[in-house]
């Protein structure tokens, strides 16, 4: 909870004039805790979850042919009980366990030193914060995902995640109860060491979320913004993953590649995509 009382009060502690954005927190934020404020966090991770996939659940609904020829794996079909049964494995994972792990996670935000204090961080701060996130969250899981396709993590843990060889959207976090756990070690190192503003932390969970659904969406689009970003996994590239299934020692990347590509285990989706190449080249 903010310490003023007042928007004057604030300007007055700051020593100037507030401004747009620092105004709009100030009237959202002043009453509410910090508590329910980190809450937040799992309210937009819901929502972006239940509205992201979407688009693309509609179009592998709908099988149109307009679109089919942007499906990864257009031999296998979804259908609507596949993919709320899914959703709802989700939803009970946000129920009895993200939902619960917020109470229990909230004193350790505070002691890092997570805030929700004005003034508002710089577009400058915040973009170079989500930066270093993505990095240190990719290169973790990196490792961590290794260690689930170890026979133990897999039999275990990890063979959940793998039942869709063929990955839509509603399959990112679509996984056993403890995998997701391991998997929040990762997501929640960036902010533990360069902890950052709550609202950052809104937009480093949101931007996550949202690239691990794109990475499930089952579709290769040519226009997509991401191919614009330099060793962006992407939807193809993670879906080579699934479709190996259980046995895969490819494609472990969660982000970008770079570390598939330095500790070679990339070699079997280069291998297969040359070999594509050269068939679609005859």
């Amino acid at each position: 909870m903010l310490p003023y009382q007042t928007l004057e009060e604030a300007a007055f502690a700051l020593g100037r004039n507030l401004t747009l954005a620092e105004r709009l927190w100030y009237n959202y934020s002043a009453q509410k805790s910090d508590f329910l404020l980190y809450s937040h966090n799992t309210l937009f991770m819901i929502l972006l979850f239940s509205l992201v996939p979407l688009p693309c659940a509609f179009m592998e609904l709908s099988q149109s042919k307009r679109m089919a020829k942007f499906k990864i794996q257009p031999n296998i079909k979804r259908s609507f009980s596949d993919m709320f049964n899914c959703y709802k494995h989700v939803m009970k994972m946000f129920a009895f366990l993200l939902g619960p792990l917020q109470f229990v996670s909230f004193p350790a935000i505070k002691w890092v030193g997570i805030h929700t204090s004005l003034p508002l961080p710089s577009l400058w701060e915040v973009l170079s914060q989500l930066l270093v996130y993505f990095l240190i969250e990719d290169y973790a899981s990196y490792w961590f995902h290794r260690l689930l396709h170890t026979k133990w993590g897999y039999d275990k843990i990890h063979y959940m995640h793998h039942e869709y060889l063929a990955s839509f959207g509603f399959t990112a976090l679509y996984a056993h109860w403890a995998e997701i756990l391991i998997f929040g070690i990762p997501t929640s190192l960036g902010p533990v060491m360069v902890p950052c503003h709550m609202i950052a932390l809104y937009l480093w969970t949101s931007f996550r979320l949202v690239e691990a659904i794109d990475a499930h969406n089952g579709f290769e689009f040519p226009w997509s913004p991401t191919k614009f970003i330099p060793f962006f996994v992407g939807a193809e590239y993670h879906d080579y993953h699934h479709y190996v299934g259980g046995q895969s020692r490819s494609n472990f990347a969660s982000v970008f590649t770079y570390c598939d590509f330095i500790y070679g285990t990339n070699k079997g989706y280069r291998h297969r995509k040359q070999a594509h190449e050269k068939l679609k080249g005859k």
